[in-house]
């Protein structure tokens, strides 16, 4: 965990960091004080899609906002598992002073948060599941998987965020605010290619979750986009179902990056929730 560069962004208040963490240059943005809040990104986004949360949390709790291995500004070097990603996060907890945080995964930033919980508890104060799901992919998802992989290869990440698109978002978010759309394709479309294969090869050999949720002894918050195609909010139901402390809220017309689409909403309910759960710390 050596070399640290830090930039001053427009805000003053936060600070474009990066740091080398097992092996990787690991791009992030840190911005505010007070309650420590990890954001994982899904795929195939960089840290960018966090932007709503960490100009309008700032004020209340100390975001941290990476780019994973293979995405963003961070370094595209392997290996590329959910378990390695998971390291990474916790390295960067580490790295920055921080014992323990709220981690909140958005799709397969859900997958790394599962991950965490195996490998370091100790971390982790709260989790925030946003449009996603315990369970491993099956046959089919696998398939789809490989085809990405293929495109990837064949066409670029541009092919992959052409094909992804459509299902991230709701139908009335292509309607009501197509900059947004815009946006989240080139955010996309911009993947490093080598990130892009080694996140669907991870995904595709992640372990399944499902038997782990009963052991989650943390308060968590699941979140999904009443308009979810990829990850519906059935899937999120089942999760709340096996959770110990685990509590479900939906948000009206946005679809698989409700955050992102609905930042607003996503942010209330995510102050809300480290106001009830963790009310002293």
């Amino acid at each position: 965990m050596l070399g640290t560069l830090r930039t001053l962004s427009a805000r003053s208040e936060e600070c474009h960091v990066y740091r080398r963490l097992n092996g990787v240059q690991i791009a992030f943005d840190k911005a505010g004080s007070g309650e420590p809040v990890l954001f994982l990104h899904g795929f195939p986004h960089s840290r960018a899609i966090w932007e709503p949360q960490l100009s309008g949390l700032a004020c209340n709790v100390c975001c941290i906002a990476p780019d994973l291995r293979g995405f963003g500004e961070s370094e595209a070097r392997g290996p590329y598992t959910i378990e390695q990603y998971a390291d990474d996060a916790a390295a960067l907890l580490e790295a920055e002073g921080v014992s323990r945080a709220v981690v909140v995964g958005l799709s397969m930033g859900g997958y790394i948060a599962f991950a965490m919980w195996r490998r370091h508890p100790e971390r982790i104060k709260g989790l925030v599941l946003a449009d996603t799901r315990a369970n491993a992919d099956d046959a089919q998802a696998r398939g789809r998987r490989m085809h990405l992989m293929e495109l990837a290869r064949r066409e670029g990440s541009a092919a992959v965020a052409e094909v992804l698109l459509p299902s991230m978002v709701a139908p009335g978010t292509r309607a009501r605010h197509p900059e947004l759309v815009e946006s989240l394709r080139r955010m996309m479309a911009a993947a490093p290619v080598a990130g892009v294969c080694g996140a669907l090869e991870a995904m595709v050999a992640r372990s399944d979750a499902t038997a782990l949720l009963p052991r989650i002894a943390v308060p968590v918050l699941v979140v999904v986009g009443a308009e979810d195609a990829i990850t519906p909010p059935g899937e999120a139901l089942r999760m709340v179902d096996a959770l110990p402390r685990g509590r479900l809220e939906v948000i009206s017309r946005a679809g698989h990056v409700s955050p992102y689409e609905r930042p607003a909403a996503f942010n209330r309910l995510l102050c809300e929730f480290l106001a009830a759960d963790f009310p002293n710390e």
